[in-house]
């Protein structure tokens, strides 16, 4: 009886507290259409936050994401934090919370194309995740990966051999990639705006006149197409970006973009990204130069950001 009793009563008390731990379905904060303008940290915000008009905070999860109008459009601005998880996250949360038309990235990166510099702006037409990779075993015949290497990967640096990512969404059924394109329309956009955009060659502090020493040697340049790379690793190796941009034809490097571009794809939410370059990830001949230049390149990048919104459809 006694066990009885007990259970009884257990079970109750337990419905409640089991009912409590489901989590809500999420709500939607804003119901009208926008494009999520996406930074990954503050100084890529601080570029494009002042610059957003009848500006209104919500924070979800301790995010802030702001409403209001770029350049006469209605978006949602927001930072996904540093690095992939931290990106494919909050690129969901966002995408669950409010009504988005499109993802905008605007950001700095590292150089991996040679011709590049410091300051340029890249409009790359895919992503591809570098170290969604098989560690191989090293054997008295060389390396041996754990699983048969796939003939369409891009080529292996020392033991790790790219093994792409498995995805699909509504319209294509899951299978392998190794790289996934951005939306082909706001490339045709991107191409259209750019040459109307003038980049900073120096950028001074707050009410300062520009610091000469903060000043690139050329008149930075913007480009669009080619490929971009992810990873959560900042990159500063010289023979690594060589192998980027041989194995994978790599021009730009960074912590988030492939992330976010997955999760639009896997949402079939049109996406692209802007990254300005702030350092070339090893490629310098001198000490990274990402803390001397990494103001100026999220300038550069929120000035075609902000071109760009102005040019979308309303």
């Amino acid at each position: 009886m006694r066990s009885t009793a007990f259970f009884a009563l257990a079970v109750p008390l337990a419905l409640p507290l089991a009912l409590a731990a489901v989590p809500a379905e999420a709500k939607r904060l804003d119901e009208t259409a926008r494009t999520v303008v996406m930074t990954a940290f503050q100084p890529e915000w601080d570029a494009l936050l002042p610059a957003v008009r009848n500006a209104r905070e919500h924070k979800v999860n301790g995010l802030t994401f702001v409403t209001g109008r770029l350049e006469g459009k209605p978006v949602v601005l927001m930072q996904s934090g540093v690095s992939m998880v931290n990106a494919a996250m909050n690129t969901q949360l966002v995408l669950d919370r409010f009504k988005v038309k499109r993802i905008v990235f605007s950001g700095i990166a590292g150089g991996v194309d040679p011709t590049l510099s410091i300051g340029d702006v890249i409009v790359a037409q895919d992503w591809a995740q570098y170290l969604e990779v098989s560690f191989a075993r090293k054997t008295d015949k060389g390396w041996a990966p754990p699983e048969p290497v796939d003939p369409e990967a891009p080529g292996n640096w020392g033991m790790m051999f790219p093994r792409g990512v498995r995805v699909g969404n509504a319209g294509e059924a899951t299978r392998r990639h190794y790289t996934l394109p951005v939306d082909a329309g706001l490339v045709e956009i991107a191409r259209r705006i750019t040459p109307k955009v003038t980049l900073k060659r120096c950028i001074g502090g707050e009410g300062q006149a520009p610091d000469s020493s903060r000043c690139l040697a050329q008149e930075p340049k913007i480009v669009v197409g080619g490929t971009g790379v992810s990873a959560s690793v900042f990159a500063d190796n010289a023979e690594f970006r060589q192998y980027l941009q041989q194995a994978w034809n790599a021009r730009v490097l960074d912590m988030e973009s492939a992330a976010v571009t997955q999760v639009a794809y896997a949402n079939a939410v049109p996406a692209i990204v802007f990254r300005s370059l702030s350092d070339l990830a090893g490629g310098d001949s001198g000490e990274n130069q990402m803390n001397t230049f990494m103001a100026l390149a999220s300038v550069n990048s929120a000035e075609v950001v902000r071109a760009f919104v102005a040019a979308l459809p309303d």
